[in-house]
């Protein structure tokens, strides 16, 4: 037996409903949460409010009477999903438990642990984060008759993205190779053959990586219709955010969850969609209406963020896109000075600009912290980060490594996914490592004694590691009798106990700042009852999109001008943004603007970068950069400069440096 949960295809009225949602949302918004069932793409411009209308529509569903067990809510971070719920139990009482809310790959995840067998995997699979994918296709080169010491052969890393760009855009190794890597297309078939080498490693080590979690649910639902239709069955109302990004699978994953009854929402921009270098489709938003007939679109183009000029100069510059959903964002504020268009003598110039003018916004009463400088590339602030740190203004950068990549997060970690799976081989070797006088083939050969069934006590060892691997053997027996009895804090406190405060000291100078990170993933693990689970959503933070943020320049407090690349500031905001180096070739970047679709994206990016001001906006370029061997060479203003309107900027005239060395 079916069940089908539908809604009245009339307007709610306040007596049926807990919430005026026509009080709380404008007209746009009102009209997306309160859409009849069916295919819906909602375009939602920048700063238009859709995290608002994304919870109000959760929220109208469960008023409506939709079970939560009926949605599945598929976002781009667990951080979104975990807030729009937490938003709409604040608006309504209702229990959210059994609502499935996450990531495309938590989602995954959590299909593969129920359906292992089925998808070709035993119970207790380890998931692969980067460093460790990168490991197994490391030694999966050899074993595919590679030489690793080639140097026409793409290195791990490379090999890594290649994998990973095929399955999540449905495209072949030699599609991939043609389009992007051309200069590896002499070495196609050792590549295709290190990828089933180590897609078989991965297969004896009972573990899956990042792109697996969403190729293999998608290719469960393929194999096993019956999965299939169960889960078409259960899951009512679809609802996705920043469509926009997705890519081939993540497409297809959704179009076949909702193909019996299309009950699904789409939210997302086009106009922002900037990550076709990572297998984002950007025709998946503009094609959704041809994939669901009847789709009903609806824009939300009222904007709350920026002031009227910097929004008419966005309107302008993304007009010049032929590939598009027309949008015009409108601005609830009023007031505020237009844009300006900096054009500098040389990046060193335009490295003084933005120093000196950052402060004397702060002498008016703007925070550092409320101003940020975006760029294309991560290079294009090389000038700026000198002249940054030669006046002491505190900065920083998007840049270093990840909390959770840290080598002795993932030291602590192997100790648990070792005890939980026996097959992980490089939770085994990572930890054999630790161990004084052992190195990878060390590794190598204690693990083929090991697997093999040898006992633990008759592994021959290096002399100086005797008493330290004698010490993991207790505390590796201690911890598998832990598994399933204690949850993973106590397991981690075990370890650091037994053996790892002592490596932690024996091997680091800064000793004590790794212990107290230690710590502090303990206290994360506190959170979890099953040990797996733990290292699930572990593995899962490993693999998130993007670089945190470190301080590149040191500060006494917490107030810093931000420096980050277009890609990374994709969903902040900021008072003051300075866009700089835009010169033609740098931004649009050359390759880029060879092709339509290419100076498109680019023209998009552009967008991202001018509506996240809120306040004042500065684009700048200088007329001259020095090029390594070449000199200083003349630089041409982007071409998005060159469509702006002049009514529509105010264009500086700066002539000497004297203000700036003042």
């Amino acid at each position: 037996m079916s069940f089908h949960y539908t809604l009245k295809p009339s307007a709610p009225s306040p007596a049926q409903f807990h919430l005026d949602y026509a009080g709380a949302l404008n007209e746009e918004q009102f009209a997306a949460a309160t859409a009849d069932p069916g295919p819906l793409l909602v375009i939602a411009g920048a700063g238009s409010g859709k995290t608002r209308t994304l919870t109000y529509r959760v929220a109208f569903l469960l008023e409506s009477g939709v079970p939560a067990e009926r949605i599945l809510l598929l976002t781009f971070t667990n951080k979104a999903a975990k807030e729009m719920l937490r938003r709409v139990t604040e608006l309504i009482p209702h229990d959210l438990s059994r609502l499935w809310g996450g990531t495309f790959h938590h989602v995954g995840h959590r299909l593969l642990r129920r359906h292992a067998a089925e998808a070709g995997l035993a119970d207790g699979f380890t998931i692969l984060d980067r460093e460790d994918a990168r490991d197994v296709i490391a030694a999966s080169i050899p074993d595919a008759g590679i030489d690793p010491k080639d140097k026409r052969f793409p290195k791990p890393d490379v090999l890594g993205e290649l994998f990973g760009l095929a399955a999540n855009t449905d495209k072949t190794l030699p599609e991939i190779v043609s389009a992007q890597f051309p200069y590896f297309e002499e070495v196609i078939e050792g590549i295709d053959r290190v990828r089933i080498a180590y897609t078989a490693r991965k297969q004896a080590n009972n573990a899956v990586d990042y792109d697996d979690l969403l190729r293999l649910p998608l290719r469960l639902f393929r194999e096993h219709p019956e999965i299939c239709d169960r889960y078409q069955e259960k899951f009512q109302h679809l609802l996705v955010d920043e469509y926009q990004d997705t890519n081939r699978i993540q497409s297809d994953f959704i179009d076949l969850l909702a193909e019996r009854h299309h009950q699904v929402m789409v939210v997302g921009d086009d106009a922002q969609s900037i990550y076709s270098w990572r297998g984002a489709n950007f025709a998946n938003i503009m094609r959704f209406p041809d994939r669901h007939p009847g789709t009903e679109i609806i824009r939300i183009e009222t904007n709350y963020r920026s002031v009227p000029g910097i929004l008419h100069l966005a309107n302008s510059s993304i007009a010049h896109n032929a590939n598009q959903f027309a949008k015009e964002l409108r601005a609830v504020r009023e007031g505020g000075a237009k844009p300006a268009v900096i054009p500098l003598g040389d990046a060193r110039q335009q490295a003084m600009f933005v120093a000196q003018r950052a402060l004397e916004l702060r002498e008016e009463g703007i925070d550092l912290s409320d101003m940020a400088v975006l760029y294309r590339s991560h290079f294009h602030c090389m000038e700026l980060q000198m002249e940054l740190t030669r006046r002491n203004i505190p900065f920083q950068i998007t840049s270093g490594l990840r909390f959770f990549e840290q080598a002795h997060i993932k030291d602590m970690a192997a100790y648990l996914k070792y005890a939980i799976n026996d097959r992980d081989e490089l939770a085994f070797k990572r930890i054999a490592m630790l161990l004084p006088g052992v190195g990878a083939r060390t590794a190598a050969r204690i693990w083929q004694a090991r697997a093999g069934g040898t006992p633990w006590e008759r592994i021959k060892v290096p002399d100086k590691a005797a008493g330290p691997w004698k010490q993991w053997g207790a505390t590796h027996q201690q911890l598998t009798e832990l598994i399933g009895r204690q949850g993973p804090a106590v397991q981690l406190k075990l370890v650091l106990d037994a053996v790892y405060e002592d490596h932690l000291k024996r091997t680091y100078s800064n000793a004590r700042n790794r212990l107290e990170d230690v710590r502090q993933i303990i206290d994360f693990a506190s959170g979890f009852e099953d040990s797996a689970e733990f290292l699930a959503e572990l593995s899962l933070m490993t693999n998130l999109d993007g670089e945190s943020t470190a301080p590149a320049a040191p500060a006494q407090d917490d107030e810093a001008l931000r420096l980050s690349t277009i890609h990374q500031a994709k969903g902040l905001e900021w008072k003051v943004v300075f866009v700089i180096m835009l010169c033609d070739g740098l931004f649009p970047s050359a390759r880029s603007a060879e092709t339509t679709e290419g100076e498109e994206e680019e023209r998009r990016l552009f967008y991202v970068a001018v509506t996240r001001a809120q306040d004042e906006l500065y684009l700048i370029y200088p007329k001259l950069r020095m090029i390594g061997g070449q000199g200083d060479i003349w630089q041409k203003p982007s071409r998005f400069l060159n469509e702006i309107s002049v009514d529509l900027c105010n264009v500086w005239r700066v002539e000497t440096e004297a203000a700036w060395d003042a």
